[in-house]
């Protein structure tokens, strides 16, 4: 089984992510460390809150430099995702820099944000992480800014106006839902995860 890392960011529940790959048969490390992180096969990104402060803390580990150069599989998820883009309007940061695009305030025509509750997917890609998904499957989501749709979405999602779910760009992929609060769905997503060949 490859040995999976999950960075230890210091804002996120990474216990819940962490046994949600425990119910996959995986016993993921958590870790800060740079040489742990680089070891691994594969990488996830875990995050909530701000990317204001989600990325002063990969600075304070000064971690910034060893996602941006690593090879493997990477996955972000929630904020995770959102750290994986050029810039965040949430407090005007910028991010890692991994996937071309701007995180901004929702479009959500007057709905509630955040955008919180289950929803399903649309324009769903072919890549190796979205293998099983359909427009039926409800992912549950928390957020009020999100990812422009652009030629790196991997799926979307509307809530008032349309907006990347996934995106991806060679090693590097993020969902913008809680795969961990998914339910089978969800588990669907790291599953793919763990099966990813580059």
């Amino acid at each position: 089984m490859s040995k999976l890392v999950i960075v230890d960011t210091g804002c996120a529940n990474i216990s819940s992510v962490y046994f949600a790959f425990k119910r996959l048969g995986v016993d993921a490390c958590i870790s800060r460390e740079a040489g742990v992180i680089k070891a691994a096969d594969k990488v996830l990104l875990p995050g909530v809150g701000t990317a204001h402060n989600a990325m002063a803390k990969l600075q304070q580990a000064e971690l910034v430099d060893t996602l941006q150069s690593l090879q493997q599989p990477l996955l972000g998820i929630c904020l995770g995702m959102q750290m994986l883009t050029s810039h965040s309007m949430e407090g005007d940061v910028p991010c890692l820099n991994l996937i071309p695009g701007e995180v901004l305030p929702m479009q959500s025509a007057g709905l509630r944000l955040p955008h919180m509750g289950w929803n399903t997917l649309h324009s769903i890609s072919d890549h190796p992480l979205m293998q099983g998904f359909t427009g039926r499957d409800y992912l549950y989501f928390v957020h009020s800014f999100a990812v422009a749709p652009s030629s790196y979405s991997l799926a979307q999602c509307h809530y008032g106006s349309d907006f990347a779910a996934v995106i991806g760009k060679d090693n590097v992929a993020g969902a913008q839902f809680h795969p961990e609060r998914s339910g089978k769905t969800g588990a669907r997503l790291l599953q793919n995860f763990l099966e990813w060949q580059l």
